[in-house]
């Protein structure tokens, strides 16, 4: 798996509105490939430090091999993002000078066709556990999950306007075989959806966006950790949020308005009882998004947006 490669996406667009510095201590929460991560010791030199976590053992080794010129500097730890406080606790930070989280699936995850990822590996399980000691594999849903449930996930985390008949094939396909296969799942969904609507990508793109996000959790308390995150920061430190799928950027975009919202009192009384005090200060008014240069190079950057934020 060597020749497995990760492209971090948005990385200049990321490090130029974390406002590294020298001596900045830095949270990535998703480590990855670790193309962020090494920006953030680079920028941060001589004497900045990093928490980075990630759930997949693939991703801490590889990274721990690329960021070896800057021993000493850095901590990398198998856990959950959402974890957060517990681990700022348990490292005894104080606050965070910056935090990022990219919340796309990493190029190697999906280019190791053995990790059940990507719809183009027919041959392969349909597998999609970033953390390979999470007992919920794809394969357990599409073998296990009622019909309605199999619905509510396709179109709540893929947006797949045909999450009803792709539900109802799965679960009569299954009940004359197991599902083992990515290739069989394929042509349960090709055969769901109207030949008309087959111009849009690949027809499996948006149940195995569902899929994914079921098995690792990824929606679940994510506006609560994004409020924890910020309120994690130093005076002046940032948070950036990296989203590839509008349900995470609503949740972001949600979650930082709440922060920066000042006094949510009824407009009619005189003064403020509710209390509530303007945590950070949103430095994107829109999201930004990956330039005509990356996505030359880099193709899954095209659904990418970043949003920033500056504790107050």
């Amino acid at each position: 798996m060597s020749d497995l490669i990760h492209v971090p996406v948005l990385l200049n667009e990321c490090i130029e509105g974390l406002d590294i510095k020298n001596g900045g201590v830095y949270f990535d929460g998703t480590l990855g490939g670790g193309g962020h991560s090494y920006e953030i010791l680079k920028r941060s030199a001589p004497d900045g430090k990093l928490v980075a976590t990630d759930l997949d053992d693939y991703a801490i080794k590889r990274a721990s091999e690329r960021l070896k010129e800057f021993d000493g500097r850095f901590t990398l730890l198998k856990d959950n993002f959402k974890n957060f406080s517990g681990i700022k606790n348990r490292l005894g930070i104080d606050g965070f000078d910056g935090i990022l989280l990219d919340l796309g699936v990493s190029s190697f995850q999906i280019d190791d066709k053995s990790r059940g990822f990507s719809y183009l590996a027919d041959n392969e399980v349909p597998d999609m556990r970033m953390n390979p000691q999470n007992p919920l594999t794809a394969s357990k849903i599409l073998n296990e999950y009622p019909e309605e449930k199999l619905k509510f996930i396709l179109e709540e985390y893929g947006e797949e306007r045909f999450s009803k008949s792709i539900a109802k094939n799965i679960v009569n396909y299954r009940s004359k075989k197991p599902i083992e296969t990515i290739g069989e799942l394929n042509e349960i969904i090709l055969k769901s959806i109207p030949k008309k609507f087959l111009h849009d990508g690949h027809p499996s793109k948006r149940t195995f966006q569902a899929l994914r996000i079921e098995v690792n959790g990824e929606i679940d308390s994510l506006y609560q950790t994004i409020m924890d995150m910020a309120r994690g920061l130093k005076k002046g430190g940032r948070i950036a949020v990296i989203s590839f799928h509008s349900l995470e950027d609503r949740i972001a975009k949600q979650a930082l308005r709440e922060l920066e919202t000042d006094c949510i009192c009824d407009k009619s009384l005189p003064v403020c009882v509710c209390g509530k005090k303007r945590e950070v200060r949103i430095l994107t008014k829109h999201p930004i998004t990956a330039g005509d240069a990356e996505l030359e190079s880099n193709s899954r950057a095209s659904s990418a947006k970043l949003r920033i934020a500056e504790k107050v």
